[in-house]
């Protein structure tokens, strides 16, 4: 279905989509760079690939339904998890400690469990909470100020081409994220190109293009070689057709992999010497299913390239939903998106009290709140 342009880095075709890089560049870019260039174009718009390829469910669940059954493994968890904490039971000690070990077990963290137990305990003498039900709903609330700050919506309007630089481990989600990215912006009348940079995985570019001909969008991409090469094309071509955005796949790689992460570290600045400013935005995709190993990451990757965005996939998995409550505690960064599936439209911006209404979904016949249960909450 797509024919490959050749082209040499550094030259105009017709379309006029590379310019002469800076000399400054070339010390950085691989002698690879020189490679050709393959650049998969996006498919006419009168084909509609991406109708066609995509199941839609019938009827399709809103994303407050596909979020709330998502994070039903967090409710769930230690035989009914917070939903077995919560009903007619009176507030004591013992309901306390399980509700330590509770949040410690969806992988809360003890800093940010400590400090939501510190704000239960406050509001039981201070309010005379006197039902399990009334606490439900303050820890909600504390939950709820914990992880609010992280809510920060990519605004990619400033620069054009807005370049958004992809990074993550191996397995984390990231060329998937990128294609579902990709239609987000386009949904918000955004132009979007791909850059295939993850040149050692071949499964890698294979999938990229994949998601590029179900979103009509054009794939920049080379066999091997320089991953920054191929990103430095992307963004010349990307300027030259006025694209507003621009989605830079990495390749995967563990933050104990020293030589990995100056690689990295070497793309972002070849990004910066063919836009300067670039990258706009720096996001690290985490797969919610590691847990505490999140932090980890979140640090080594933020001192190599300093992160900028998250996002956090897979929340429908074996995931427990509190790793955004140690994350907005030990290493708060913005959480642009995260996902709760497989499908193009399971990835959406983070929102914090719908990510919480969800958590807190309480069991039917239940009542929401200590308000709703006749309390003072």
């Amino acid at each position: 279905m797509f024919g490959f342009l050749k082209k040499k880095r550094g030259t105009a075709d017709e379309a006029g989509t590379a310019a002469p890089p800076p000399e400054s560049a070339a010390a950085d870019v691989d002698v690879a760079a020189a490679e050709p260039v393959a650049e998969i174009p996006a498919e006419p718009a009168a084909e509609p690939v991406a109708a066609a390829a995509e199941p839609v469910p019938a009827p399709k669940r809103s994303w407050s339904e596909r979020l709330k059954a998502g994070l039903a493994r967090t409710r769930q968890q230690l035989g009914g998890g917070l939903a077995s904490l919560f009903g007619r039971r009176r507030i004591d000690e013992d309901l306390l400690e399980e509700l330590e070990a509770t949040l410690l077990m969806a992988d809360c963290g003890v800093e940010a469990t400590q400090h939501l137990l510190g704000e239960l305990r406050t509001r039981w003498k201070r309010d005379r909470l006197e039902t399990a039900d009334q606490l439900q709903q303050t820890l909600a609330d504390a939950l709820h100020a914990i992880i609010a700050p992280l809510e920060q919506p990519l605004e990619v309007s400033g620069h054009s081409p807005y370049i958004i630089m992809i990074a993550g481990v191996n397995g984390s989600g990231k060329t998937t994220s990128i294609g579902k990215l990709a239609k987000y912006f386009q949904a918000q009348g955004k132009s979007v190109l791909l850059a295939a940079g993850d040149t050692f995985r071949a499964a890698a570019r294979e999938q990229l293009m994949t998601w590029g001909e179900r979103n009509n969008v054009t794939v920049v991409a080379q066999e091997g070689g320089d991953a920054a090469a191929v990103i430095f094309d992307a963004i010349n071509a990307a300027r030259a057709r006025k694209v507003d955005v621009v989605l830079a796949d990495t390749a995967g790689r563990l933050p104990t992999q020293l030589h990995l992460m100056d690689e990295i570290a070497k793309v972002k600045r070849v990004i910066a010497k063919a836009e300067p400013g670039g990258p706009h935005e720096v996001m690290l995709v985490l797969d919610a299913n590691i847990g505490q190993n999140a932090l980890a990451q979140v640090q080594a990757f933020d001192k190599a390239i300093g992160v900028t965005g998250l996002v956090v996939t897979k929340l429908d998995g074996t995931a427990k939903g509190g790793v955004l409550a140690a994350i907005a505690r030990q290493c708060p960064k913005p959480l642009r998106f995260i996902g709760v599936g497989e499908g193009i439209d399971d990835l959406q911006p983070f929102r914090a009290r719908e990510f919480v209404d969800a958590l807190f979904e309480p069991a039917p016949g239940t009542a929401r709140s200590g308000t709703e249960a006749g309390g003072r909450a």
